[in-house]
């Protein structure tokens, strides 16, 4: 929250005593553009032609219809994927400096579109919008540059052995990885997903949470606009028993990752054990702990403890639900 923020040009912004810019006020007048299903770098329309609606959860009022995306449509990703991720492809011939300038570019337009992007996120979800500018977008652009780095960072080893042999290992893509991102950070979370899936080289199939799916389409147009081959990234919003159990039950998905409740974890890894026994990656419930040593400061220890647990309502994977506590002499 500390680091200095910059006011996106031609945005209105408040100016804190000190002369420097604060937080950019946020749009008024949001335009939500994109509410279809992207596959191959094209939008479409659902296969059943149902949508759903799309609320903004402090004022009940409805923002949108989004397509509503199932296993067909999940399959038509899929494809689209896989096609991508051929040998001879494309992306699989990039070099991976190359998908590495991708990867900056998209961070480079996340940027660019931060103002309207933390807008979304605070109307679609509920979240503060300072929260969303400060925190969430800054810590997305950050990630997006940081993968970017690792692309052609992606190393094996050269092994001796004895006798005449050389032996060597080296780390490529695992294939199409599925994607099913929650509703308390989404954007965040598409990102912590996409940004090592891609810098890796795989390609992905993503299920944005059916209640705040807009800053996922949102993105998915800037992965087009900044040069990403078609099929690499496709995004099909959907519900979980319908969209989400399809990517989890996929024969031809080889990694699936989920961040949710731990009930629904332990369905994605019974469907991925019963289809074609997929990788699988989950951050489920936890209970995270706040420490309290004997000798801390108990006034500063009480403010954290307290932000510890209510950040974004409590709505965290991190929240600090319990306190251990060293003995304080009062």
């Amino acid at each position: 929250i500390a680091e200095p923020v910059t006011c996106v040009p031609g945005a209105e912004s408040e100016m804190s005593s000190s002369g420097t810019p604060d937080l950019p006020v946020l749009l008024t007048d949001l335009k939500i553009q994109y509410t279809k299903i992207f596959i191959n770098n094209e939008w479409h329309d659902s296969v059943s032609g149902k949508k759903f609606p799309v609320f903004n959860p402090a004022t009940e009022e409805e923002l949108c219809q989004v397509e509503e995306g199932d296993k067909e449509d999940v399959d038509k990703a899929v494809k689209a994927a896989r096609q991508a991720f051929q040998i001879g492809s494309p992306w699989r011939t990039m070099d991976a400096s190359e998908r590495g300038r991708l990867l900056y570019k998209l961070a480079d337009l996340i940027e660019r579109d931060r103002l309207l992007l933390a807008t979304m996120e605070s109307m679609n979800g509920g979240k503060l919008y300072s929260n969303a500018y400060l925190n969430d977008l800054a810590g997305c652009i950050k990630t997006l540059r940081y993968c970017a780095g690792w692309a052609d960072k992606i190393q094996g080893r050269t092994i001796p052995i004895d006798g005449n042999f050389f032996t060597y290992t080296r780390h490529e893509p695992i294939g199409v990885c599925g994607q099913i991102i929650p509703w308390n950070f989404p954007l965040v979370m598409l990102i912590w997903k996409i940004g090592p899936a891609l810098s890796c080289g795989n390609t992905v199939v993503v299920k944005p949470a059916e209640q705040t799916p807009l800053t996922a389409l949102h993105v998915a147009s800037l992965i087009k606009e900044a040069g990403f081959p078609p099929g690499v990234v496709n995004i099909v919003p959907g519900y979980g028993p319908t969209a989400g159990a399809a990517i989890s039950s996929h024969m031809d998905i080889d990694k699936v990752a989920f961040t949710g409740s731990t009930e629904v974890g332990k369905l994605i890894k019974e469907a991925a054990g019963k289809s074609n026994l997929k990788r699988v990656t989950l951050e489920l419930g936890g209970k995270s702990p706040c420490i309290v040593l004997a000798d801390a400061d108990l006034d500063n220890a009480v403010e954290f403890a307290h932000h510890g647990v209510f950040y974004h309502q409590g709505q965290c994977c991190i929240a600090a639900s319990r306190i251990f506590c060293g003995r304080i002499n009062l």
